[in-house]
């Protein structure tokens, strides 16, 4: 027994999310192995949905993102396609945090694209 309260589809000592009840007559905590009895779950009811997005946003979404890739800061590099100069960039945090962040630079002219590990 507990001495936490919550939502029953919770682990009320870790608050990880609990399994789906099976044939067992306790629900085991996966992380912490905390023991649940089934029949506390006795007339609850589980729902879940799924939204997808309509066809009109998710074209929208796409156009908004190739005009906003030639906004930012523009910086003298040469690009290795059109070997023209001038790129746009802007940086990520790909890996962990204790490692350099990624650079993507855009050529302004072909819209190449290259990425810069530092």
């Amino acid at each position: 027994m507990s001495c936490f309260g919550g939502d029953i589809n919770f682990c009320p000592e870790c608050g990880n999310v609990l399994p789906i009840p099976g044939l067992q007559d306790f629900i085991t905590c996966p992380r912490c192995a905390f023991k649940v009895p089934v029949l506390d779950l006795t007339g609850q009811v589980i729902r879940s949905s799924v939204v997808f997005n309509s066809l009109e946003q998710s074209s929208s979404a796409v156009q908004s993102d190739e005009s906003s890739e030639l906004k930012g800061p523009v910086v003298d590099r040469r690009c290795s396609r059109c070997n023209k100069e001038g790129m746009v960039y802007h940086t990520r945090q790909m890996r962990s945090a204790d490692e350099g962040q990624t650079v993507f630079f855009t050529c302004i002219h072909c819209r190449y694209k290259e990425k810069e590990d530092s």
